[in-house]
Protein backbone atom coordinates (compact mmCIF):
# COMPACT_ATOMS: atom_id res chain seq x y z
CA UNK A 1 0.00 0.00 0.00
CA UNK A 2 1.33 3.30 -0.95
CA UNK A 3 1.83 6.20 1.45
CA UNK A 4 -0.83 8.67 0.36
CA UNK A 5 1.17 11.51 3.58
CA UNK A 6 4.80 12.19 3.07
CA UNK A 7 6.52 12.55 6.28
CA UNK A 8 9.67 14.63 6.01
CA UNK A 9 11.39 13.16 9.66
CA UNK A 10 13.92 16.08 9.26
CA UNK A 11 11.57 18.27 9.71
CA UNK A 12 9.76 17.03 12.66
CA UNK A 13 10.51 19.23 15.46
CA UNK A 14 8.81 16.78 18.35
CA UNK A 15 6.01 19.50 19.52
CA UNK A 16 2.86 16.98 19.35
CA UNK A 17 0.68 19.29 17.33
CA UNK A 18 0.19 17.02 14.52
CA UNK A 19 -1.18 14.43 17.13
CA UNK A 20 -3.22 17.36 19.04
CA UNK A 21 -4.89 17.70 15.80
CA UNK A 22 -5.95 14.09 14.55
CA UNK A 23 -8.84 13.25 15.60
CA UNK A 24 -8.08 9.49 15.34
CA UNK A 25 -5.20 9.66 17.00
CA UNK A 26 -3.09 7.79 13.70
CA UNK A 27 0.21 8.88 14.75
CA UNK A 28 3.14 7.38 15.93
CA UNK A 29 5.42 8.93 18.52
CA UNK A 30 9.15 7.05 18.87
CA UNK A 31 12.57 7.95 19.39
CA UNK A 32 11.27 11.94 19.38
CA UNK A 33 9.57 11.49 16.08
CA UNK A 34 6.01 11.64 14.59
CA UNK A 35 5.12 9.11 11.82
CA UNK A 36 1.69 8.25 10.47
CA UNK A 37 0.18 5.23 11.26
CA UNK A 38 -1.40 4.43 7.42
CA UNK A 39 -3.68 1.38 8.70
CA UNK A 40 -5.12 3.79 11.11
CA UNK A 41 -5.49 7.08 8.89
CA UNK A 42 -8.09 8.15 7.96
CA UNK A 43 -6.55 10.90 5.33
CA UNK A 44 -8.53 13.49 6.71
CA UNK A 45 -5.26 16.20 6.58
CA UNK A 46 -5.50 17.91 9.41
CA UNK A 47 -2.06 16.95 10.50
CA UNK A 48 -0.78 18.80 7.30
CA UNK A 49 -2.76 22.04 8.25
CA UNK A 50 -1.61 21.88 11.70
CA UNK A 51 2.38 20.85 11.14
CA UNK A 52 4.17 24.32 11.24
CA UNK A 53 7.25 22.70 9.34
CA UNK A 54 5.93 21.14 6.83
CA UNK A 55 6.99 17.85 7.92
CA UNK A 56 3.58 16.20 6.30
CA UNK A 57 3.16 16.70 2.88
CA UNK A 58 0.22 15.29 0.47
CA UNK A 59 1.69 12.61 -1.76
CA UNK A 60 2.22 14.59 -5.04
CA UNK A 61 0.59 12.97 -8.28
CA UNK A 62 1.84 15.29 -11.02
CA UNK A 63 4.25 13.38 -12.41
CA UNK A 64 1.55 10.19 -12.88
CA UNK A 65 -0.36 12.44 -14.01
CA UNK A 66 2.08 14.06 -16.97
CA UNK A 67 2.99 10.16 -17.79
CA UNK A 68 -0.46 9.72 -18.83
CA UNK A 69 -1.19 12.89 -20.80
CA UNK A 70 1.78 11.99 -22.75
CA UNK A 71 0.67 8.76 -23.31
CA UNK A 72 -1.57 7.65 -26.66
CA UNK A 73 -5.25 7.33 -24.73
CA UNK A 74 -7.53 10.12 -24.23
CA UNK A 75 -7.27 11.78 -20.73
CA UNK A 76 -10.66 12.43 -19.46
CA UNK A 77 -10.74 14.36 -15.76
CA UNK A 78 -14.13 14.32 -13.48
CA UNK A 79 -14.20 17.84 -11.78
CA UNK A 80 -15.45 17.55 -8.23
CA UNK A 81 -18.11 20.84 -7.73
CA UNK A 82 -16.11 22.53 -5.23
CA UNK A 83 -13.76 23.82 -8.11
CA UNK A 84 -15.89 27.09 -8.08
CA UNK A 85 -14.76 27.95 -4.84
CA UNK A 86 -10.82 27.65 -5.71
CA UNK A 87 -11.13 28.45 -9.55
CA UNK A 88 -13.51 30.09 -11.70
CA UNK A 89 -16.87 29.89 -11.18
CA UNK A 90 -18.00 28.82 -14.81
CA UNK A 91 -17.21 25.31 -15.50
CA UNK A 92 -16.91 26.10 -19.17
CA UNK A 93 -13.94 28.17 -18.51
CA UNK A 94 -12.49 25.49 -16.07
CA UNK A 95 -12.45 22.65 -18.68
CA UNK A 96 -11.44 24.65 -21.48
CA UNK A 97 -8.17 25.38 -19.14
CA UNK A 98 -7.93 21.67 -19.01
CA UNK A 99 -8.34 20.84 -22.59
CA UNK A 100 -5.31 23.77 -23.17
CA UNK A 101 -3.30 21.97 -20.58
CA UNK A 102 -3.57 18.33 -22.58
CA UNK A 103 -6.84 17.02 -21.25
CA UNK A 104 -9.08 14.96 -23.71
CA UNK A 105 -12.37 16.68 -22.51
CA UNK A 106 -13.54 17.24 -18.41
CA UNK A 107 -17.19 16.26 -17.37
CA UNK A 108 -18.83 17.69 -13.64
CA UNK A 109 -18.57 15.09 -10.80
CA UNK A 110 -21.75 16.39 -10.31
CA UNK A 111 -23.03 13.83 -13.11
CA UNK A 112 -22.27 10.90 -10.97
CA UNK A 113 -23.51 12.81 -7.51
CA UNK A 114 -26.79 13.26 -9.24
CA UNK A 115 -27.31 9.31 -9.53
CA UNK A 116 -26.11 8.78 -5.76
CA UNK A 117 -28.88 10.96 -4.73
CA UNK A 118 -31.14 9.02 -6.42
CA UNK A 119 -30.08 6.12 -4.91
CA UNK A 120 -29.88 8.04 -1.53
CA UNK A 121 -34.02 8.56 -2.53
CA UNK A 122 -35.10 5.10 -3.41
CA UNK A 123 -33.03 3.92 0.37
CA UNK A 124 -35.43 6.42 2.46
CA UNK A 125 -38.51 4.99 0.12
CA UNK A 126 -37.34 1.51 0.96
CA UNK A 127 -38.45 1.92 5.26
CA UNK A 128 -35.66 -0.20 5.63
CA UNK A 129 -33.67 2.15 7.67
CA UNK A 130 -34.07 3.10 11.07
CA UNK A 131 -31.22 6.03 10.29
CA UNK A 132 -29.38 6.52 7.70
CA UNK A 133 -25.88 8.03 7.17
CA UNK A 134 -24.63 9.48 4.13
CA UNK A 135 -21.31 10.50 2.82
CA UNK A 136 -19.26 11.58 -0.45
CA UNK A 137 -16.51 11.18 1.81
CA UNK A 138 -13.98 8.70 2.17
CA UNK A 139 -12.93 10.19 5.74
CA UNK A 140 -16.44 9.18 6.90
CA UNK A 141 -16.56 5.80 5.43
CA UNK A 142 -13.38 4.84 6.60
CA UNK A 143 -14.03 6.29 10.33
CA UNK A 144 -17.12 4.28 10.14
CA UNK A 145 -15.39 1.25 9.28
CA UNK A 146 -12.71 1.57 11.53
CA UNK A 147 -13.76 3.08 14.31
CA UNK A 148 -17.64 2.78 14.68
CA UNK A 149 -18.45 -0.80 12.71
CA UNK A 150 -21.77 -0.10 15.21
CA UNK A 151 -22.92 2.42 12.46
CA UNK A 152 -22.24 0.16 9.43
CA UNK A 153 -26.04 -0.77 9.43
CA UNK A 154 -26.95 2.97 8.93
CA UNK A 155 -24.24 3.27 6.41
CA UNK A 156 -25.84 4.08 3.17
CA UNK A 157 -24.54 1.17 0.81
CA UNK A 158 -23.89 3.58 -2.45
CA UNK A 159 -20.28 3.99 -3.34
CA UNK A 160 -19.40 7.56 -3.64
CA UNK A 161 -20.25 10.43 -6.20
CA UNK A 162 -16.24 10.44 -7.35
CA UNK A 163 -16.83 6.51 -8.15
CA UNK A 164 -20.34 6.41 -9.38
CA UNK A 165 -19.15 9.40 -12.18
CA UNK A 166 -16.24 6.98 -12.78
CA UNK A 167 -18.83 4.12 -13.85
CA UNK A 168 -20.44 6.41 -15.82
CA UNK A 169 -17.34 7.72 -17.49
CA UNK A 170 -15.65 4.21 -18.19
CA UNK A 171 -19.18 3.44 -19.83
CA UNK A 172 -18.72 5.88 -21.58
CA UNK A 173 -14.79 6.09 -22.68
CA UNK A 174 -14.44 2.50 -22.58
CA UNK A 175 -10.47 2.97 -23.98
CA UNK A 176 -9.96 6.51 -21.46
CA UNK A 177 -7.88 7.50 -18.80
CA UNK A 178 -9.92 9.02 -15.63
CA UNK A 179 -8.30 11.31 -13.31
CA UNK A 180 -10.26 13.38 -10.56
CA UNK A 181 -9.60 16.66 -9.42
CA UNK A 182 -10.52 18.17 -6.39
CA UNK A 183 -9.92 19.03 -2.68
CA UNK A 184 -9.47 16.17 -0.82
CA UNK A 185 -6.51 13.67 -0.12
CA UNK A 186 -9.06 10.84 1.34
CA UNK A 187 -10.02 10.79 -2.88
CA UNK A 188 -6.38 9.53 -3.46
CA UNK A 189 -6.73 6.41 -1.86
CA UNK A 190 -10.42 5.54 -2.86
CA UNK A 191 -9.35 6.07 -6.11
CA UNK A 192 -6.53 3.47 -5.55
CA UNK A 193 -9.15 1.50 -4.11
CA UNK A 194 -11.72 1.86 -6.62
CA UNK A 195 -9.96 0.50 -9.50
CA UNK A 196 -11.85 2.79 -11.40
CA UNK A 197 -9.41 5.90 -11.65
CA UNK A 198 -6.07 5.92 -13.02
CA UNK A 199 -4.68 9.35 -10.37
CA UNK A 200 -6.09 12.03 -8.45
CA UNK A 201 -5.15 15.33 -8.18
CA UNK A 202 -5.65 18.13 -5.96
CA UNK A 203 -6.71 21.27 -6.45
CA UNK A 204 -3.14 22.61 -5.29
CA UNK A 205 -1.72 20.26 -7.69
CA UNK A 206 -3.82 21.12 -10.77
CA UNK A 207 -3.29 24.80 -9.63
CA UNK A 208 0.69 23.66 -10.15
CA UNK A 209 -0.15 22.53 -13.59
CA UNK A 210 -1.71 25.61 -14.63
CA UNK A 211 0.54 28.06 -13.26
CA UNK A 212 3.59 25.64 -15.09
CA UNK A 213 1.95 26.06 -18.17
CA UNK A 214 0.90 29.37 -17.59
CA UNK A 215 -2.82 28.83 -17.78
CA UNK A 216 -5.46 31.37 -15.55
CA UNK A 217 -8.81 29.39 -15.65
CA UNK A 218 -10.23 32.62 -14.67
CA UNK A 219 -9.41 33.85 -18.19
CA UNK A 220 -10.79 31.23 -20.52
CA UNK A 221 -14.56 32.75 -19.72
CA UNK A 222 -14.26 34.80 -22.65
CA UNK A 223 -13.29 32.29 -24.91
CA UNK A 224 -15.83 29.19 -23.37
CA UNK A 225 -19.36 28.55 -24.42
CA UNK A 226 -21.92 28.57 -21.32
CA UNK A 227 -24.10 26.37 -23.62
CA UNK A 228 -20.97 23.80 -23.47
CA UNK A 229 -22.32 20.49 -22.71
CA UNK A 230 -23.70 19.87 -19.07
CA UNK A 231 -22.40 23.16 -17.91
CA UNK A 232 -25.49 24.89 -19.40
CA UNK A 233 -27.94 22.07 -17.34
CA UNK A 234 -29.17 23.03 -14.08
CA UNK A 235 -28.16 20.11 -11.55
CA UNK A 236 -28.99 20.36 -7.47
CA UNK A 237 -26.17 17.40 -6.80
CA UNK A 238 -23.59 20.59 -7.56
CA UNK A 239 -24.73 21.46 -4.25
CA UNK A 240 -22.33 18.40 -2.54
CA UNK A 241 -19.79 20.47 -1.50
CA UNK A 242 -21.19 22.65 1.06
CA UNK A 243 -23.40 22.15 4.64
CA UNK A 244 -26.97 20.24 3.47
CA UNK A 245 -25.28 19.77 0.28
CA UNK A 246 -26.96 16.10 -0.78
CA UNK A 247 -29.90 17.21 1.78
CA UNK A 248 -30.49 20.00 -1.26
CA UNK A 249 -30.18 17.96 -3.72
CA UNK A 250 -33.17 16.23 -3.07
CA UNK A 251 -36.45 16.96 -4.85
CA UNK A 252 -38.77 15.28 -2.63
CA UNK A 253 -38.27 14.50 1.51
CA UNK A 254 -39.61 11.81 3.31
CA UNK A 255 -41.74 12.74 6.52
CA UNK A 256 -40.57 9.62 8.15
CA UNK A 257 -37.19 11.13 8.39
CA UNK A 258 -35.74 14.52 9.83
CA UNK A 259 -32.55 15.80 7.43
CA UNK A 260 -29.56 17.05 9.22
CA UNK A 261 -26.14 17.59 8.61
CA UNK A 262 -23.00 17.53 10.52
CA UNK A 263 -19.17 18.53 9.67
CA UNK A 264 -15.90 18.42 10.89
CA UNK A 265 -14.95 14.59 12.50
CA UNK A 266 -15.61 16.17 15.87
CA UNK A 267 -18.97 15.93 15.23
CA UNK A 268 -19.22 13.16 13.19
CA UNK A 269 -17.50 11.32 16.16
CA UNK A 270 -20.07 12.45 18.55
CA UNK A 271 -23.03 11.45 16.24
CA UNK A 272 -21.76 7.84 15.42
CA UNK A 273 -20.64 7.25 18.74
CA UNK A 274 -24.31 7.35 20.06
CA UNK A 275 -26.21 6.34 16.61
CA UNK A 276 -28.02 3.60 18.30
CA UNK A 277 -29.67 6.33 20.37
CA UNK A 278 -31.41 7.97 17.28
CA UNK A 279 -34.00 6.89 14.94
CA UNK A 280 -35.69 8.50 11.58
CA UNK A 281 -32.66 10.57 11.18
CA UNK A 282 -31.04 11.19 7.55
CA UNK A 283 -27.84 12.27 8.25
CA UNK A 284 -25.28 14.22 6.07
CA UNK A 285 -22.05 13.83 7.23
CA UNK A 286 -18.83 15.94 6.37
CA UNK A 287 -15.01 15.07 7.81
CA UNK A 288 -14.33 18.75 6.85
CA UNK A 289 -15.55 21.54 8.66
CA UNK A 290 -17.86 23.52 6.61
CA UNK A 291 -17.93 20.82 4.17
CA UNK A 292 -15.68 19.71 0.71
CA UNK A 293 -15.10 24.09 -0.15
CA UNK A 294 -12.93 24.01 2.96
CA UNK A 295 -11.22 20.70 2.22
CA UNK A 296 -7.33 20.42 3.04
CA UNK A 297 -5.89 21.00 -0.27
CA UNK A 298 -8.38 24.06 -1.41
CA UNK A 299 -6.76 26.80 -2.77
CA UNK A 300 -9.18 29.45 -0.03
CA UNK A 301 -9.00 32.19 -3.14
CA UNK A 302 -12.38 33.89 -1.76
CA UNK A 303 -11.73 36.78 0.89
CA UNK A 304 -15.26 36.29 2.53
CA UNK A 305 -13.98 32.53 3.93
CA UNK A 306 -16.18 29.39 3.80
CA UNK A 307 -19.18 32.03 3.55
CA UNK A 308 -18.34 33.68 0.70
CA UNK A 309 -17.31 29.83 -0.75
CA UNK A 310 -20.97 28.49 0.05
CA UNK A 311 -22.41 31.45 -1.83
CA UNK A 312 -19.96 31.16 -5.13
CA UNK A 313 -21.37 27.00 -4.87
CA UNK A 314 -25.04 28.51 -4.13
CA UNK A 315 -25.25 30.70 -7.29
CA UNK A 316 -23.35 27.97 -9.94
CA UNK A 317 -26.24 25.12 -8.29
CA UNK A 318 -28.66 27.09 -9.86
CA UNK A 319 -26.99 27.97 -13.21
CA UNK A 320 -28.38 26.28 -16.19
CA UNK A 321 -31.91 25.97 -17.58
CA UNK A 322 -33.08 22.64 -17.47
CA UNK A 323 -32.62 20.25 -14.67
CA UNK A 324 -31.82 16.93 -15.63
CA UNK A 325 -33.20 13.76 -13.56
CA UNK A 326 -30.87 11.00 -13.13
CA UNK A 327 -30.65 8.98 -16.45
CA UNK A 328 -28.31 5.40 -15.58
CA UNK A 329 -29.43 2.31 -14.39
CA UNK A 330 -25.80 1.79 -13.36
CA UNK A 331 -25.24 -0.75 -10.62
CA UNK A 332 -23.97 1.86 -7.85
CA UNK A 333 -23.94 -0.24 -4.73
CA UNK A 334 -21.42 -1.28 -2.29
CA UNK A 335 -21.11 -3.10 0.54
CA UNK A 336 -18.66 -1.39 3.41
CA UNK A 337 -17.38 -3.90 5.28
CA UNK A 338 -15.75 -3.62 9.35
CA UNK A 339 -11.19 -2.73 9.18
CA UNK A 340 -9.35 -4.47 10.90
CA UNK A 341 -7.90 -2.48 14.12
CA UNK A 342 -4.57 -3.65 14.53
CA UNK A 343 -4.07 -2.20 17.87
CA UNK A 344 -4.37 -4.07 21.69
CA UNK A 345 -6.98 -3.42 24.88
CA UNK A 346 -4.38 -3.64 27.60
CA UNK A 347 -5.83 -5.03 30.88
CA UNK A 348 -6.75 -2.28 33.70
CA UNK A 349 -3.41 -3.73 35.49
CA UNK A 350 -1.53 -2.62 32.49
CA UNK A 351 -2.82 0.79 32.09
CA UNK A 352 -1.99 1.69 35.58
CA UNK A 353 1.52 -0.10 35.54
CA UNK A 354 2.15 2.83 32.78
CA UNK A 355 0.20 5.27 34.31
CA UNK A 356 2.15 4.82 37.42
CA UNK A 357 5.63 5.36 35.23
CA UNK A 358 4.91 8.81 34.71
CA UNK A 359 3.48 9.32 38.50
CA UNK A 360 -0.04 8.57 38.33
CA UNK A 361 -0.36 6.53 40.79
CA UNK A 362 -4.39 7.83 41.38
CA UNK A 363 -7.34 8.59 39.52
CA UNK A 364 -6.47 12.46 40.65
CA UNK A 365 -3.12 12.29 39.39
CA UNK A 366 -4.25 12.08 35.76
CA UNK A 367 -4.43 15.52 35.14
CA UNK A 368 -5.71 14.92 31.48
CA UNK A 369 -3.96 18.39 29.97
CA UNK A 370 -3.61 16.71 26.60
CA UNK A 371 -0.26 18.17 26.23
CA UNK A 372 1.33 14.75 25.10
CA UNK A 373 -1.05 15.07 22.11
CA UNK A 374 -3.78 12.42 24.04
CA UNK A 375 -7.14 13.88 25.49
CA UNK A 376 -6.96 11.80 28.46
CA UNK A 377 -3.58 10.18 30.44
CA UNK A 378 -5.56 6.80 29.94
CA UNK A 379 -5.49 6.93 25.96
CA UNK A 380 -1.80 7.87 26.16
CA UNK A 381 -1.29 4.79 28.13
CA UNK A 382 -3.26 2.53 26.00
CA UNK A 383 -1.27 4.44 22.74
CA UNK A 384 1.57 3.38 25.00
CA UNK A 385 1.42 -0.37 25.50
CA UNK A 386 0.77 -0.20 21.77
CA UNK A 387 4.05 1.30 20.91
CA UNK A 388 2.54 4.57 19.52
CA UNK A 389 3.64 6.62 21.99
CA UNK A 390 6.43 7.06 24.85
CA UNK A 391 6.39 7.50 28.75
CA UNK A 392 8.31 10.39 28.18
CA UNK A 393 6.07 12.44 25.91
CA UNK A 394 3.91 13.34 29.17
CA UNK A 395 4.78 16.78 29.47
CA UNK A 396 3.92 17.65 33.13
CA UNK A 397 5.34 14.52 34.53
CA UNK A 398 9.04 15.10 32.62
CA UNK A 399 9.27 18.54 33.51
CA UNK A 400 8.51 18.23 37.74
CA UNK A 401 11.05 15.15 37.01
CA UNK A 402 13.69 17.82 35.34
CA UNK A 403 12.67 20.73 37.94
CA UNK A 404 13.25 18.21 40.69
CA UNK A 405 16.25 17.09 39.16
CA UNK A 406 17.83 20.46 38.29
CA UNK A 407 16.85 21.41 41.78
CA UNK A 408 18.48 19.04 43.45
CA UNK A 409 21.86 19.41 41.12
CA UNK A 410 21.77 23.10 42.15
CA UNK A 411 21.18 22.66 45.48
CA UNK A 412 23.52 20.27 46.60
CA UNK A 413 26.00 21.86 44.24
CA UNK A 414 29.59 22.23 46.17
CA UNK A 415 29.86 25.06 43.72
CA UNK A 416 27.59 28.50 43.84
CA UNK A 417 25.23 28.93 41.18
CA UNK A 418 22.90 31.82 40.27
CA UNK A 419 20.63 33.25 38.17
CA UNK A 420 20.15 36.68 36.89
CA UNK A 421 17.55 38.74 34.46
CA UNK A 422 18.52 41.68 32.36
CA UNK A 423 18.81 43.93 35.39
CA UNK A 424 21.00 41.82 37.29
CA UNK A 425 18.97 41.08 39.80
CA UNK A 426 19.12 37.82 41.46
CA UNK A 427 16.20 35.55 40.51
CA UNK A 428 17.65 31.81 41.87
CA UNK A 429 20.10 31.10 43.83
CA UNK A 430 21.95 28.10 46.06
CA UNK A 431 23.00 28.33 49.41
CA UNK A 432 26.77 27.88 47.99
CA UNK A 433 26.49 30.88 46.39
CA UNK A 434 24.67 32.93 49.35
CA UNK A 435 27.49 31.91 51.16
CA UNK A 436 30.31 33.18 48.68
CA UNK A 437 28.56 36.45 48.08
CA UNK A 438 28.36 36.98 51.81
CA UNK A 439 24.66 37.16 52.31
CA UNK A 440 21.48 34.59 53.32
CA UNK A 441 19.71 32.87 50.26
CA UNK A 442 16.22 33.91 51.05
CA UNK A 443 17.40 37.78 51.37
CA UNK A 444 19.54 37.77 48.05
CA UNK A 445 16.45 36.46 46.10
CA UNK A 446 15.20 39.91 44.63
CA UNK A 447 18.39 41.70 45.30
CA UNK A 448 20.72 43.41 42.17
CA UNK A 449 24.01 42.11 42.01
CA UNK A 450 26.40 45.12 42.47
CA UNK A 451 25.50 44.96 46.26
CA UNK A 452 27.81 42.05 46.41
CA UNK A 453 30.42 42.31 43.68
CA UNK A 454 31.58 44.10 40.65
CA UNK A 455 28.94 43.46 38.04
CA UNK A 456 30.86 44.65 35.07
CA UNK A 457 31.39 40.91 33.73
CA UNK A 458 27.80 40.56 33.69
CA UNK A 459 26.88 43.69 32.10
CA UNK A 460 29.62 42.92 28.98
CA UNK A 461 27.82 39.29 29.43
CA UNK A 462 24.54 40.49 28.95
CA UNK A 463 25.04 43.27 26.47
CA UNK A 464 27.93 42.70 24.65
CA UNK A 465 27.87 38.72 24.60
CA UNK A 466 31.75 38.62 26.16
CA UNK A 467 31.16 35.09 27.97
CA UNK A 468 33.75 34.35 30.52
CA UNK A 469 34.87 30.77 31.35
CA UNK A 470 36.88 30.10 34.73
CA UNK A 471 37.68 33.88 35.21
CA UNK A 472 39.47 34.23 38.58
CA UNK A 473 37.79 37.27 40.42
CA UNK A 474 38.00 38.18 44.88
CA UNK A 475 34.26 38.72 45.77
CA UNK A 476 34.11 42.19 47.86
CA UNK A 477 31.82 40.88 51.36
CA UNK A 478 33.66 37.98 51.96
CA UNK A 479 37.07 38.20 50.63
CA UNK A 480 37.04 34.73 48.74
CA UNK A 481 38.48 33.79 45.61
CA UNK A 482 36.67 31.86 43.00
CA UNK A 483 36.94 30.87 39.62
CA UNK A 484 33.46 32.51 37.83
CA UNK A 485 31.80 31.06 34.72
CA UNK A 486 29.02 33.24 33.46
CA UNK A 487 26.64 32.74 30.29
CA UNK A 488 23.63 34.26 28.78
CA UNK A 489 20.76 31.79 28.57
CA UNK A 490 19.91 31.56 25.02
CA UNK A 491 17.12 33.29 23.53
CA UNK A 492 16.54 35.33 26.73
CA UNK A 493 17.79 38.48 28.29
CA UNK A 494 18.72 36.40 32.02
CA UNK A 495 22.19 35.05 32.54
CA UNK A 496 23.67 32.52 35.07
CA UNK A 497 26.86 31.89 36.88
CA UNK A 498 28.75 29.20 38.33
CA UNK A 499 31.30 30.24 40.90
CA UNK A 500 34.20 27.65 42.32
CA UNK A 501 35.58 28.66 45.41
CA UNK A 502 39.62 28.87 45.07
CA UNK A 503 40.19 30.58 48.43
CA UNK A 504 42.29 27.56 49.54
CA UNK A 505 44.15 27.37 46.52
CA UNK A 506 44.67 31.03 46.26
CA UNK A 507 46.07 30.93 50.01
CA UNK A 508 48.06 27.54 49.25
CA UNK A 509 49.50 29.15 46.40
CA UNK A 510 50.58 32.56 48.39
CA UNK A 511 52.05 30.57 51.53
CA UNK A 512 54.27 28.24 48.95
CA UNK A 513 54.91 31.83 46.79
CA UNK A 514 56.31 33.07 50.26
CA UNK A 515 58.31 30.10 50.78
CA UNK A 516 59.59 30.35 47.81
CA UNK A 517 60.84 33.80 48.29
CA UNK A 518 62.31 32.74 51.79
CA UNK A 519 64.27 29.76 50.28
CA UNK A 520 65.70 32.00 47.12
CA UNK A 521 66.70 34.45 50.07
CA UNK A 522 68.00 31.72 52.49
CA UNK A 523 70.17 30.56 49.31
CA UNK A 524 71.27 33.53 48.41
CA UNK A 525 72.54 33.99 52.00
CA UNK A 526 74.20 30.85 52.29
CA UNK A 527 76.04 31.21 48.60
CA UNK A 528 77.04 34.91 50.01
CA UNK A 529 78.54 33.07 52.76
CA UNK A 530 79.84 30.28 51.07
CA UNK A 531 81.87 32.94 48.40
CA UNK A 532 83.08 34.31 51.97
CA UNK A 533 84.80 31.66 53.15
CA UNK A 534 85.80 30.60 49.66
CA UNK A 535 87.80 33.70 49.63
CA UNK A 536 89.12 33.57 53.04
CA UNK A 537 90.43 30.27 52.42
CA UNK A 538 92.04 31.20 49.08
CA UNK A 539 93.29 34.26 51.21
CA UNK A 540 95.49 32.06 53.86
CA UNK A 541 96.29 29.35 50.75
CA UNK A 542 97.71 32.52 48.83
CA UNK A 543 100.07 33.76 52.55
CA UNK A 544 101.52 30.26 52.99
CA UNK A 545 102.20 29.48 49.91
CA UNK A 546 104.52 32.48 49.50
CA UNK A 547 105.99 31.70 53.22
CA UNK A 548 106.84 28.19 51.91
CA UNK A 549 108.33 29.87 48.96
CA UNK A 550 110.91 32.22 51.08
CA UNK A 551 111.55 29.48 53.36
CA UNK A 552 112.86 27.31 50.13
CA UNK A 553 114.71 30.10 48.51
CA UNK A 554 116.79 30.80 51.88
CA UNK A 555 117.14 27.06 52.40
CA UNK A 556 118.28 26.84 48.85
CA UNK A 557 120.90 29.86 49.06
CA UNK A 558 121.77 28.86 52.05
CA UNK A 559 123.19 24.90 50.93
CA UNK A 560 124.52 26.88 47.89
CA UNK A 561 126.91 28.71 50.00
CA UNK A 562 127.74 25.76 52.03
CA UNK A 563 129.36 23.17 48.96
CA UNK A 564 131.35 26.83 47.92
CA UNK A 565 132.87 26.86 51.31
CA UNK A 566 133.87 22.98 51.01
CA UNK A 567 135.79 23.57 48.17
Amino acid sequence: MREYLNFKQANCKNCYKCLRECPVKAITVIGDRARIRDDLCVLCGHCTGACSFNAKQVVNDIAAVKKLLGGKKPVIVSVAPAFVASFSPDFAAFRQALIKLGFADAFETADGAREVSARYHDLLESGRYRNLIASACPSIVRLIRLYYPEALPYLAPVVSPMVAHAKLLRAQFPDGKLVFVGPCIAKKREADESGLIDAVLTFEEINAMFAEAGIDPAAMADGASTADGAAAQKNAARYYPINRGIIKSFDVFHKNYEYISVDGLARAKDVLGNIDTLSGMFIEMHACEFSCINGPCTLHKEKGGFIKATETVRSYAKTGQTALPPVSNTDLCCQYKKLADSRKTPSEEEIRKILAATGKLTPEDELNCGACGYDTCREKAIAVYNGMAEISMCVPHMRERAEGLSYDIIQNSPNGIFALDKDLVITEINERAAQLLGGVKTMLKGETLDKYTNPADFYAALYDNEFFTAKKVQLEHTGKWVEATIRKVRNQDMLFCIMKDITEDVDYNTRINKIKEETVAAADEVVKKQMRVVQEIASLLGETTAETKIALLKLRDTVATQERDDK
